[in-house]
């Protein structure tokens, strides 16, 4: 039998929000305190916030999306309907 899920509502919304920014001011926040405690030169900060910030926040945002429920497959899927006005 398989297992009924609820779709995730507006507060999941906001706590991925939330998580994202907070993982984003994070790790900022680690960069610039090792920059700031000389283990980082400016040119390996520029390219952590280049080339691995951004993979860092797509591991965020896939953690945070599994955890918050947003993992549904593609069965999931339901047709949307066109509108009305088509040119």
């Amino acid at each position: 039998m398989p297992t009924v899920r609820t779709p995730p509502g507006h507060a999941a919304a906001i706590a991925f929000r939330t998580g994202t920014i907070a993982a984003a001011v994070i790790g900022l926040g680690v960069i610039a305190v090792l920059y700031w405690g000389g283990s980082l030169s400016l040119l390996a900060v520029g390219y952590t916030v280049v080339a691995l910030f951004p993979v860092y926040m797509l591991i965020v945002a896939a953690v945070l999306s599994v955890w918050l429920g947003y993992d549904r497959g593609t069965a999931a899927l339901r047709p949307v309907p066109q509108s009305g006005d088509e040119d």
